[in-house]
């Protein structure tokens, strides 16, 4: 399994037979290198979204269309995108599970907003949502934007996760100490990758604080498009 940044809260990550792009935030996304898209976007099999704040999903149906990949996410963003824009879609919904090319994609609570730009103002766009992976003999916990949550502790409980991929900038999300002590507190992680942050001045720039809350977790800084490679268990 591979897991590699495409800045802010993109991901694309390949597991089994597929290739997730997670939020893939690039036009205006001024942590990724517009050269470098086309190596970005190669052989996705699917675009994953979190929620609709233009951060995480204004290039989904562009990429959706240009790769002919379905776009995968809360059943009411979804049918949206696919009424708005004729996109292919996966709509689903929180406890539910979808295989993607053999991967495990399960949706799980999280704690924040979703909307979309509209004329008049945000428009609703269907819950904020997390998802569990499972694959490879890995679970990744990928937060989405959200604050440290109860249900967490269910989580991290029936699920498993040994990595985390954290919202962790601070401002509208968790900042690195509160991401910290989730992480304590409700899971069991291996690894933990931070995200939401370093994007712009108002998010935390580093994840020293997270490293020092996580005493015995390996804390991966990500790089833009350098893979994090993790062999495969069982």
């Amino acid at each position: 399994m591979r897991i590699i940044w495409l800045g802010h809260s993109g991901f694309r990550i390949e597991i089994e037979e597929a290739v997730l792009l997670v939020d893939p935030w690039l036009a205006g996304n001024p942590m990724f290198p517009a050269a470098r898209r086309a190596e970005a976007l190669a052989g996705a099999t699917h675009v994953v979204l979190t929620h609709g704040h233009g951060d995480h999903s204004a290039d989904a149906v562009a990429i959706a269309r240009e790769l002919s990949v379905p776009v995968v996410g809360i059943y009411d963003l979804i049918t949206w995108l696919q009424a708005r824009d004729g996109v292919e879609g996966i709509g689903f919904n929180k406890g539910g599970t979808v295989e993607l090319g053999g991967a495990r994609l399960t949706m799980v609570n999280a704690c924040h907003s979703s909307s979309v730009s509209g004329e008049g103002g945000p428009v609703y766009a269907g819950s904020e949502a997390g998802y569990m992976l499972a694959g490879e003999g890995h679970v990744v916990y990928l937060s989405g934007d959200t604050d440290i949550m109860a249900d967490m502790g269910w989580m991290g409980e029936y699920h498993r996760p040994d990595i985390g991929i954290l919202s962790c900038g601070g401002h509208f999300t968790m900042d690195m100490a509160r991401a910290a002590f989730a992480a304590r507190k409700y899971f069991a992680f291996n690894t933990v990758i931070p995200c939401h942050y370093r994007t712009f001045p108002l998010l935390a720039q580093d994840a020293r604080v997270l490293q020092a809350g996580l005493p015995g977790v390996e804390v991966v800084e990500p790089q833009v498009l350098e893979a994090i490679t993790f062999g495969p268990i069982g």
